[in-house]
């Protein structure tokens, strides 16, 4: 069975994560999207809210498994007997950041490797952080967030429904 972690911190989960979500389930048996606790960010939702918001988007997905985990993200693959590492690039920008991460990872676990999959044209500029701004200023984000997020988005920021 092949098996891959896609992880990040998803605050909030976007389209562009979304994508590569669907694009990694087809490549692997199962694909568990980790949800990072990072102590050293001060997130918009907490680790069991991203997890739960993920487990909703993904909810129509059979091999996809959300779990949220702390720590290093080789260790977290080591303790789920994952392989592969999948990671979304949005622009070049990207790859010199996550580049060094993969060489970093694949020195400490070399039995680790790491995929990079471009994300989709139409989500190359979108981030959760361009979300958190806009929704913040109460732009609607519809175009940016899977629907089933919408009301947990605005419910943060108070914004009035549509």
């Amino acid at each position: 069975m092949s098996r891959a972690i896609y992880p990040g911190s998803f605050d909030p989960v976007t389209l562009g994560h979304l994508d590569i979500i669907k694009r990694s389930a087809e490549m692997f048996d199962e694909l568990i999207v980790g949800v990072l606790n990072n102590t050293a960010k001060s997130p918009l939702f907490s680790l069991e809210e991203r997890v739960n918001m993920l487990k909703n988007v993904v909810s129509d997905i059979p091999n996809v498994k959300v779990m949220g985990f702390g720590g290093l993200l080789v260790d977290f693959a080591r303790q789920n007997d994952v392989k592969v590492i999948v990671r979304g690039l949005r622009a070049v920008s990207d790859f010199e950041y996550e580049l060094q991460i993969a060489q970093s990872n694949r020195k400490v676990a070399p039995d680790i490797d790491t995929v990079f999959l471009a994300t989709s044209i139409e989500y190359s500029y979108l981030s959760s952080s361009v979300v958190k701004e806009y929704a913040s200023f109460g732009v609607d984000v519809h175009d940016f967030i899977p629907e089933e997020i919408r009301d947990t988005l605005r419910d943060r920021y108070s914004i009035d429904r549509d």
